[in-house]
């Protein structure tokens, strides 16, 4: 239980961090009229996930997304057990993030609320398709021994920042329930939240479920097929 809680711990800083400064970000750049490059949004979201994978990757696994959690748990590398504190902590951790930015740039025009651009439909196949390549990416170099894993922070980092360069405009590439529900509660803007719960979900599972299909690292079949992998 004691470990379970200190996890739960570093998950709950991870995404308050996520939103602090991913959202913060937008929030400070709409009361400076956008005197960040728009470019510098996703790197900056792209970073803090790459930093606060070096600093708490190592006590909880570094999830900061309960899609990731729930992918992760229907693949069978996560225990259920441990699903709904990982989902309290993360869901925590951002709206309490959310309190801060609202308190400390309350005239903040844009505090981060994923809102789609696009139609309803296209709008849950985005979000589907940015959250399958980032849970590829994770379950690859989180779970595979053959990925290099001190690169983990980078290679995550790196898709979370492609996912927002391109799906930012558009449906806020959020990929992460939790970070859709928080600027949510603070705006009271409900309407496609949805969008950002089922997608997300979906996505991560299915990646789950096809790199186990392709991970192609069974000892038999590298036996029967010398040079699979």
């Amino acid at each position: 239980m004691k470990n379970l809680l200190q996890k739960s711990i570093a998950e709950f800083l991870g995404s308050f961090a996520l939103v602090f400064f991913g959202c913060g970000a937008i929030a400070v750049n709409s009361i400076h009229h956008y005197l960040l490059p728009v470019y510098m949004i996703p790197v900056i979201f792209g970073m803090v996930v790459a930093v606060m994978i070096y600093a708490l990757g190592h006590i909880s696994g570094a999830h900061f997304n309960p899609a990731v959690t729930f992918a992760f748990a229907m693949a069978g590398r996560f225990g259920w057990k441990e699903t709904l504190p990982y989902w309290l902590a993360q869901f925590l951790g951002m709206l309490l993030a959310m309190l801060f930015l609202v308190f400390l740039l309350p005239e903040a025009e844009n505090i981060g609320v994923t809102i789609p651009n696009t139609g309803i439909s296209q709008a849950v196949l985005w979000e589907f398709i940015l959250t399958f390549f980032l849970m590829f990416v994770i379950i690859s170099v989180a779970t595979d021994s053959r990925a290099v894993g001190i690169m983990a922070g980078v290679a995550i980092g790196g898709i979370v920042t492609l996912d927002a360069f391109i799906g930012g405009s558009i449906t806020g590439a959020s990929m992460n329930p939790a970070r859709s529900l928080a600027p949510a509660i603070i705006s009271g803007q409900y309407q496609h939240l949805w969008i950002y719960f089922l997608s997300p979900c979906l996505g991560a599972a299915f990646a789950a479920f096809i790199y186990d299909k392709i991970r192609c690292d069974d000892s038999q079949e590298k036996i029967k097929n010398k040079g699979c992998c």
